[in-house]
C-alpha cells in the first residue's frame, strides 16, 4: 500500500501503482471528471500514471496554470496529428505550450501553409478530438528512439535525442501520431472542445539564425466553446486597444531605426504623460520618506563585479566599452550605484530606515526577437528605490512597499491584481543563487509573514527569485483581463554585504542593512504601454496628454478662443486651439477619436457673455458656464482623481 497525503494534510492508503484518476474517482465522480493532470510530490504528471510511492497528490483543473498547460501542450500533439495527417511526411521540431495555448515548429520540406490551411486543419482537429483517443505514455530506450525517428527522416527529433540518455526518454502516442515529449498529458482527446489555430510565422529551429527555418504555427484551445468565443472577443478588443496602435495615432510614442531598435522616442504627448507619472510618483514617495538621488548612465566594470551582476546578468548588459584602458558598462540597473551612495557617509542605526528613489534610466540588451512596442525595449526609465533597514524594521518597510502598489492600484482603478512570490531552489545554490542557505529561509519567511498578515493574494513560485534574495513579482490586469507584469518588490541579502555596507548599531558594532528593491510603478515604458490598452487612450483627465480643446466655430471667434486658451495655460491646463477652417461638427468629432477629455466651443454668443459651451469626452454636451467655473472643475477633476 502506499501513504497519499491531499493538499489539507488528509491523507489516505492506496494499492501501489493506483493512477491519480482512480484515486479521483474514489473521492467523487465529478472531480475526477474536472481534473486534467496531477501534481505528485511536485512533479506534474498525467493522471493516467502509476503512482508507486508515498506522495502528496494535488489535482488540476483548468483554473490551475500547470492544467491549462497541459491542456495545451496535448493540443500541440493533436494539431501535428491533423498536420501529419493532411502532409504525410511532416517533420516536427516542438510542440510546448505557452502563456495562451500553444505553438508547434514543422519543417513541410518547402510547402507554405496559408490560413485557408488552418480552417482544415481546425477541422480535422476537431475531428480527431472526438476519436477520445488516450494519450499513451511509453518509456523507450535511446537506440529505439533513435531507430524509430531515423525511419521517419526527421533529424529534429534525431538531434533533441542524440542530447538525452537512456532512462530521459519517453514517447507519447494519440490516434496515429508518436511525439518524442516529456509529457505530461491529458487522459484522452475529448476534453479538447474548441480550436483555433490563430497565426502562421516562421521561426528558426532552436532560435539559431544559423539553422534552417521552420513553419511556426500558433493556437488555442478550450474545454468549452463559450470560452474560446470570450478569448476571441477579448482578442479583438486587445487588437482594438494596442499600445502601438494608439500610441501611434495619439503621438506618444514613436522608433526610428536611425536610433535604433527597442530605443523609444517619447513626443510630446508621451512627454506630458512622464511628467505626471513622476509627479505622482515622486508626491507619493516624498510623503514617505524617500530622498531622491542621481546617478550616472555608465560605470566601470569592477562596479558590477563587486554587485555580482556581470557573472549572473552579463547577458543582458550592452557589451562594455573601453576607455584608457578601463572598461565601461552602460548602466543596467540603479542599486550598485544606490549602494556607493549608502556608502558615501557613516551610518548609525539611527538614520534607519533609508530611501533612495531615483527614475533612473537603465539599458538592457533584449534579444530583437523579444522587443515589443513599450512592453520590451532596451532603454528604460524606472520608478526605482532602495531601502536600507534593519532587520526589525524589514516588516514594517517590506509592508509599507505593499501598501504603496494597493493606492496605485486605486488610483488607475486596476481591480484585479496578484503578487507572485518568487522563492529560489537550494538545488542550484551556488549556481543561479547566493550560497548563503540560512539568509534565504530567513528571508523567505519574512516575506511571506507580511503577505499573509497583510491579507495580500498571493501565490508561491519556486526558482524565480533574484540571485541575490527573494522577491515579489506584481502581476495586474487590465480593464479587458490582460495580464502584465508590472513591477517588483524584491528583497536583497546580497549586494549590501558585497559593497561593505554597513551602519553602527545599538551596542556601537558595525552591522549589515537588508537593502529592499522596489519599482511600483515599474518603467515608463511598461506602465504607459499598460495604460494606453487599459483605458483604450481614454486617459483620466489629470495624466492625459491633451486636457482641453477649444473650438472657435469660425476665423473671427479664434482671438477669442485664443484668450480662453491663455486662461486655462495660466491654470496648468494642457490646452489647444483648433484653429483649422472646418465646420464645428467636425472638429467635435475629431477631438472625440483623438480621446481629448473636455472639449469647449465658443462662438458670438459664448464671446459676448465671457462663457464657453462645454463638451466631454463620451458625455456630449455639459451646458454653457464661464470660463472661471470651468476651470475650477477642471482643476477639482485633476486634483481629486490622484
Amino acid at each position: 500500500m502506499i501513504k497519499i497525503t491531499f493538499p489539507d494534510g488528509a491523507q489516505r492508503e492506496y494499492p501501489k501503482g493506483t493512477s491519480a484518476l482512480d484515486i479521483a474517482k474514489s473521492i467523487s465522480e465529478g472531480l475526477a471528471r474536472r481534473i486534467l493532470a496531477a501534481k505528485v510530490n511536485d512533479e506534474v504528471r498525467d493522471l493516467l500514471r502509476p503512482i508507486n510511492e508515498d506522495a502528496t497528490l494535488n489535482f488540476l483543473a483548468w483554473d490551475d496554470k500547470e492544467g491549462k498547460s497541459t491542456f495545451w501542450h496535448s493540443s500541440a500533439h493533436l494539431f501535428a496529428e491533423a498536420l501529419e495527417s493532411m502532409f504525410p511526411g511532416a517533420k516536427f521540431g516542438i510542440g510546448p505550450a505557452i502563456d495562451n495555448g500553444f505553438y508547434y515548429d514543422v519543417d513541410l520540406g518547402g510547402t507554405a501553409l496559408t490560413h485557408e490551411d488552418l480552417i482544415v486543419l481546425e477541422k480535422k482537429m476537431s475531428e480527431l478530438a472526438a476519436n477520445n483517443s488516450t494519450y499513451n505514455r511509453t518509456e523507450v530506450s535511446k537506440s529505439d528512439a533513435l531507430k524509430y525517428f531515423t525511419e521517419k527522416g526527421d533529424e529534429y527529433k534525431l538531434e533533441l535525442i542524440s542530447n538525452l540518455n537512456d532512462g530521459e526518454i519517453t514517447f507519447y502516442q494519440q490516434g496515429n501520431f508518436t511525439d518524442l515529449c516529456r509529457g505530461p498529458h491529458l487522459p484522452n482527446t475529448s476534453f479538447i472542445k474548441a480550436i483555433k489555430l490563430t497565426n502562421i510565422a516562421g521561426a528558426y529551429w532552436r532560435g539559431d539564425s544559423n539553422n534552417k527555418q521552420m513553419t511556426r504555427v500558433y493556437g488555442i484551445t478550450f474545454p468549452k466553446q463559450k470560452e474560446l468565443d470570450e478569448y476571441l472577443a477579448m482578442v479583438e478588443e486587445a487588437r482594438k486597444r494596442d499600445h502601438r496602435k494608439i500610441g501611434k495615432e495619439m503621438e506618444i510614442f514613436t522608433f526610428d531605426d536611425d536610433i535604433g531598435q527597442g530605443l523609444p522616442l517619447w513626443m510630446p504627448n508621451g512627454g506630458a504623460m512622464i511628467e505626471e507619472l513622476e509627479k505622482l510618483a515622486k508626491t507619493t514617495e516624498f510623503r514617505g520618506g524617500y530622498s531622491r538621488v542621481k546617478s550616472p548612465h555608465i560605470a566601470k566594470e569592477n562596479l558590477y563585479l563587486t554587485s555580482g551582476h556581470l557573472p549572473y546578468y552579463a547577458e543582458s548588459m550592452f557589451p562594455p566599452m573601453e576607455i584608457e584602458g578601463t572598461k565601461y558598462y552602460l548602466k543596467a540597473m540603479n542599486c550598485p550605484h544606490h549602494h556607493k551612495i549608502f556608502s558615501a557617509s557613516p551610518k548609525s542605526y539611527k538614520d534607519l530606515p533609508i530611501r533612495f528613489a531615483e527614475y533612473g534610466t537603465c539599458y538592457r540588451y533584449e534579444q530583437s526577437g523579444e522587443l515589443f512596442g513599450l512592453m520590451r525595449v532596451r532603454s528604460m526609465n524606472m520608478n526605482d528605490a532602495h531601502i536600507y533597514c534593519t532587520e526589525e524594521q524589514f516588516e514594517q518597510e517590506f509592508r509599507a512597499v505593499n501598501e504603496m502598489y494597493l493606492k496605485y492600484f486605486k488610483i488607475f482603478g486596476i481591480d484585479k491584481y496578484i503578487m507572485r512570490f518568487s522563492t529560489h531552489d537550494p538545488a542550484k545554490r551556488g549556481k543561479k543563487y547566493l550560497d548563503m542557505p540560512e539568509l534565504w529561509k530567513k528571508t523567505e519567511d519574512m516575506v511571506r509573514r507580511v503577505l499573509i498578515s497583510s491579507d495580500i493574494p498571493y501565490i508561491e513560485v519556486s526558482d524565480e527569485a533574484a540571485f541575490y534574495g527573494p522577491k515579489i513579482d506584481v502581476q495586474i490586469y487590465s480593464a479587458i483581463g490582460r495580464e502584465f507584469t508590472l513591477a517588483t518588490n524584491q528583497v536583497d541579502f546580497g549586494q549590501p554585504a558585497r559593497f561593505g555596507l554597513t551602519f553602527q548599531n545599538k551596542h556601537n558594532q558595525p552591522e549589515t542593512p537588508i537593502c529592499i528593491h522596489r519599482a511600483p510603478l515599474g518603467t515608463h515604458e511598461r506602465f504607459i504601454g499598460f495604460l494606453i490598452e487599459h483605458y483604450a487612450g481614454k486617459f483620466p483627465m489629470w495624466l492625459s496628454p491633451l486636457q482641453v480643446t477649444v473650438l472657435p466655430v469660425g476665423e473671427k471667434f479664434i482671438p477669442y478662443a485664443e484668450i480662453v486658451k491663455e486662461k486655462l495655460k495660466n491654470a496648468d491646463i494642457r490646452v489647444t486651439v483648433d484653429e483649422r477652417n472646418e465646420k464645428i461638427g467636425k472638429k467635435i468629432r475629431d477631438a472625440e477619436i483623438k480621446k481629448v477629455p473636455c472639449m469647449l466651443v465658443v462662438g458670438e454668443k459664448e464671446e459676448a457673455n465671457h462663457q464657453i459651451s462645454f463638451r466631454k469626452q463620451g458625455a456630449g454636451d455639459q451646458g454653457i458656464m464661464g470660463i472661471d467655473q470651468f476651470i475650477s472643475f477642471a482643476k477639482e477633476e485633476i486634483e481629486n482623481y490622484r
